[in-house]
């Protein structure tokens, strides 16, 4: 898949700030503002549709080297970043439904959020929460 740009590809208005928040560890959350992953994993089917914000928790336990080649072997991502932002919102994108099967490569269920719209934010440091929650941006 093509790499894009290192701009933000939206940016902050008012509105963004009323949103939902979903806190998904790195490099998950960089794969889908970036437009490579359009599916969410979780054990549990989500109520809320529309566009919801994409936190980042400050955990670099997904991020070892082994990992992240992984990623790139399997799911044929050609460019990750040296670094990833931790901590705070990353990005925006819908979540267009709830799956339970699915042909995208990155569907590993027991549920997938599908996701389209996905893009980057200029990053805003804030805590997160579990399941859904409005940062404190």
């Amino acid at each position: 898949m093509k790499r894009r740009s290192k701009k933000p590809a939206a940016r902050w208005t008012p509105g963004l700030k009323k949103l939902k928040a979903i806190s998904i560890r790195q490099p998950w959350a960089w794969l889908i503002v970036n437009g490579y992953k359009d599916i969410e994993n979780r054990i549990w089917e989500p109520k809320l549709r529309g566009p919801v914000l994409i936190h980042t928790g400050k955990s670099r336990a997904h991020l070892t080297a082994e990992e992240l080649k992984y990623i790139k072997r399997h799911y044929h991502v050609a460019h990750l970043p040296d670094t990833f932002e931790t901590g705070g919102i990353v990005g925006i994108a819908e979540i267009t439904g709830c799956v339970q099967r699915h042909r995208s490569k990155w569907f590993h269920g027991p549920y997938g959020w599908t996701l389209a719209k996905a893009r980057r934010l200029p990053f805003k440091q804030c805590k997160g929460q579990l399941k859904f929650f409005t940062p404190k941006v």
